[in-house]
């Protein structure tokens, strides 16, 4: 399927979940390194940790094999346990019947599932891992940076 390999760290950050929220992702192939960011005005955790995800894989220019290393049991269960494709089966309903929170980035996010081949690795949160400690830096930094973006999903949902 692919021949370039990519790793990425991603984190997302609310401030007071829900608040200003940011997302952060480092990307690394090859001899290079990348760092992504962007913060939002009002948000959740959840949508920054999925909005980490989306974004990064967004960033790449041509199908790859993906390591993505996500300290979000969420978003880390979705995909590795299948919680996805229950959800598309039922209707986008959980297993209790509810609405799927955040169903417009998860969609997103499985169109860029079908173009690259992506393994999810839930890694522990603040465990000193360089990596995902820069992730949970740039998240925070843009949670609280001046420009910030309206989540335009999050408060149709509201």
């Amino acid at each position: 399927m692919t021949d370039t390999s990519v790793t990425i760290y991603t984190d997302g950050s609310s401030l007071g979940n829900p608040g200003p929220g940011g997302w952060g992702a480092v990307l690394i192939w090859a001899d290079s390194k990348k760092e992504l960011s962007r913060g939002y005005i009002e948000t959740t955790n959840n949508r920054m940790e999925i909005r980490g995800v989306l974004h990064a894989l967004e960033h790449l220019k041509r199908p790859c094999t993906v390591h993505v290393h996500s300290d979000s049991r969420y978003v880390c269960d979705a995909i590795s346990k299948k919680w996805i494709q229950s959800w598309l089966k039922n209707g986008w309903l959980t297993s209790a019947k509810k609405p799927v929170k955040n169903r417009d980035l998860w969609e997103q996010l499985l169109s860029l599932l079908q173009k690259h081949k992506v393994i999810f690795h839930w890694v522990k949160a603040h465990d000193g891992h360089p990596e995902n400690e820069r992730c949970d830096e740039l998240a925070k930094n843009a949670a609280k940076a001046r420009e910030r973006e309206i989540d335009e999903g999050y408060l149709r949902n509201t």
